[in-house]
């Protein structure tokens, strides 16, 4: 699949076509009646300042008057698939129903026999590149790597990759999670690499192994997870992570502090994340159910205003569903001009070098 095909994600306009064989079903009452039956849905990291997940969840909730038991908020994708290994056998409460995963863990769960097949109502406008044509996994949103900088503390934001080197940054800059499990922080390794090997995908995990490595031994690095409240508070002033968590803070913050959010001048990371349903779910029908929602018009709309692009997106703005002062909240659009969507090729062959390798080049562990 090459780069080109992918930025079709953000360009390609996708027709609203008639829904796929199987959907009378995924809409009718059978399956609410189904899901309502099991009682409740198990999820698994889910933050709700994550991409709009507080409101899709108590939407959710609202809507269908099921239980949601939410399992490790703060869980990287890697643990997100331990978690169904783990729970193979188990029905209680520690065994998810559905995973929201980096792109690269969905054909490797499906590989491994760990998610099931679904098609939602929807089916036929979630672009064919972004997702598995029997239905394992799906895009559900997107985002780009971006510089979350607390203003009060850093006068001079970064404007590159390369800046992050600079003395102006000693102890200040964090990853958004453990690079050696969770998928933020290894798009932000590769990131890195990819700004230093002048869009060299081959070369983008050796580089951004290499970069971390300088920025530990510069004194730069914070081997913290950076959150909003670790920025808030100073023990990481500057945070490589999803644009749309950094937006999110910058309201949630509310000028205390104030916040900048940088897209990088290069290596301009796009990361599509993808949902699936455990193969061993306790609940399919209210995993089904929690599909058909987030798919819905609805459910995606709360994802843009959790400042994620949806999957949806042009299917949405082509049949002008989304209200015009959402569109005005979001990023110019010239600041994404240059985002690299890694094909899945390229990001399992960076996902495997960087999480092997990180203890050994890099040597800081990330807690």
């Amino acid at each position: 699949m090459s780069r080109k095909t992918w930025l079709g994600i953000a360009s390609v306009s996708v027709l609203a076509l008639a829904a796929s064989v199987g959907s009378a079903f995924a809409q009718s009452q059978e399956l609410i009646d189904a899901a309502k039956k099991e009682g409740q849905l198990t999820t698994i990291a889910l933050p709700h300042d994550w991409c709009g997940y507080g409101a899709i969840i108590e939407g959710f909730k609202a809507k269908y008057g099921l239980k949601v038991n939410e399992l490790n908020p703060d869980a990287g994708s890697g643990d997100e698939v331990e978690a169904i290994k783990a729970n193979k056998g188990n029905t209680g409460p520690q065994a998810p129903d559905v995973i929201d995963v980096g792109l690269s863990f969905g054909p490797t769960s499906k590989k491994d026999g760990l998610i099931q097949p679904y098609k939602v109502a929807t089916w036929a406008s979630i672009p064919d590149n972004a997702k598995d044509a029997d239905g394992y996994w799906y895009g559900d949103y997107y985002g780009v790597l971006a510089f979350e900088v607390n203003k009060d503390i850093v006068k001079n934001s970064p404007k590159d990759w390369s800046d992050l080197l600079s003395s102006d940054y000693a102890n200040a800059v964090a990853l958004a999670g453990d690079p050696r499990t969770a998928n933020q922080a290894i798009q932000g390794v590769y990131a890195a690499g990819l700004s230093a090997a002048k869009g060299d995908a081959s070369k983008a995990a050796a580089e951004g192994l290499k970069f971390f490595a300088e920025l530990n031994k510069k004194g730069n690095f914070v081997p913290t997870i950076g959150k909003a409240a670790s920025l808030a508070q100073g023990a990481t002033p500057i945070v490589l992570r999803w644009d749309y968590n950094a937006l999110t803070d910058r309201d949630t913050l509310k000028g205390n502090p104030d916040v900048d959010v940088v897209i990088p001048a290069s290596g301009v990371v796009a990361g599509v994340y993808v949902q699936a349903i455990s193969a061993y779910a306790p609940h399919p029908n209210a995993a089904k159910l929690w599909m058909e929602y987030l798919y819905s018009d609805e459910g995606q709309i709360g994802y843009l205003k959790g400042y994620c692009h949806p999957i949806r997106f042009n299917d949405l703005v082509a049949n002008k569903k989304i209200p015009a002062d959402l569109l005005a909240k979001l990023p110019p659009a010239e600041a994404y001009a240059k985002a690299v969507f890694p094909t899945l090729d390229e990001q399992s062959a960076a996902k495997a070098e960087i999480t092997k390798d990180w203890d050994s080049v890099v040597g800081a562990a990330v807690k």
